[in-house]
């Protein structure tokens, strides 16, 4: 056995650091999801209603409401933060002559061939774009991202109960997006498109022994796009962490690096969750072990582009 491949199965089975661990994606249960309550017909008027269950049935669901409110209230405030950063720094002189954070003065300068720097301005111009329910191309995209993840259904209005389905908080998508911008829907129909097996199984929750409170499927997508754009540094003039180093390195090899690696991420959150027996209230841990299980695989040395990951197997086409 190879020493690479004998990295590469020792950091996949060390999810989260966890050496005893594993992900056992074997089973699959059938699951409704968290944000949907079963009508009185799925009972088949069998169950006698009791006011008792539909209380802490209308408590549980102020409590997942009032998480993911808080949830998109950090979000917005960092997206705030973001923009501000990347508007200072983007036409800066300062930032093209001294190539390198200051915050981070000691480490050597990075510096951007030609292709990887139209590739990394591509990538940011898509960045800048935020969702806009009124525009034709946002709205045909949230149909489109409809008929890959149910090709069978028929596409509902873009303000609709059947939304929830897919892990939208309301009825309309468009208010989910907010700090999110037009690339995280983009990355959920490039994940559709390039990785369906991958995409069905994690929409639909049959992978292994979930929680009675799952994370809804869409919102998790906006936030694993913005975790990845705060992880690569792309908010720099030039990357200075060594992620952002590393991934800069991959976007000259790719240029739909950021998306591919946007699936590893998404992947690999799920089997997070499986492994640490997660609720929903737990979502904000699970995505920072996600996000410092991809920085340890992005820095090892023979990791040349997105599908090097050790967590890249896990991806099922």
């Amino acid at each position: 056995m190879s020493m690479t491949n004998l990295r590469r199965r020792l950091h996949h089975g060390d999810v989260d650091g966890r050496k005893n661990e594993h992900v056992d994606i074997s089973s699959v249960d059938s699951l409704n999801e968290p944000l949907l309550g079963k009508s009185s017909s799925d009972t088949g008027g069998s169950e006698v209603y009791d006011p008792r269950r539909q209380d802490l049935w209308d408590d549980d669901r102020k409590k997942e409401q009032l998480h993911w409110s808080f949830l998109f209230s950090n979000l917005i405030a960092q997206w705030a933060q973001w923009l501000a950063n990347i508007i200072v720094g983007s036409g800066s002189l300062f930032g093209r002559l001294f190539p390198f954070s200051l915050d981070n003065q000691n480490s050597s300068p990075v510096y951007l061939s030609p292709l990887q720097e139209d590739r990394l301005n591509t990538l940011r111009s898509r960045l800048q774009i935020p969702f806009d329910g009124s525009r034709v191309e946002h709205q045909d995209a949230l149909r489109q991202l409809w008929r890959l993840a149910y090709p069978n259904r028929d596409i509902p209005p873009l303000k609709s109960e059947l939304w929830k389905e897919m892990g939208w908080q309301g009825t309309d998508p468009s208010t989910d997006f907010r700090g999110g911008g037009f690339i995280s829907l983009e990355n959920l129909i490039f994940f559709a498109r390039n990785y369906p097996g991958s995409f069905q199984a994690l929409l639909n929750k049959v992978q292994g022994q979930r929680a009675d409170w799952e994370y809804p499927f869409a919102v998790a997508g906006i936030n694993i796009s913005f975790m990845l754009i705060q992880m690569l540094d792309l908010q720099s003039s030039v990357p200075s962490s060594k992620s952002g180093v590393r991934f800069v390195e991959l976007l000259g090899r790719d240029e739909n690096a950021f998306d591919h690696l946007y699936c590893v991420a998404f992947r690999l959150l799920d089997a997070q969750w499986l492994v640490k027996r997660a609720s929903y209230m737990e979502f904000n841990e699970v995505l920072k072990s996600t996000r410092t299980q991809l920085e340890r695989e992005l820095v090892l040395e023979d990791v040349l582009e997105v599908k090097d990951l050790p967590s890249y197997t896990m991806l099922d086409k």
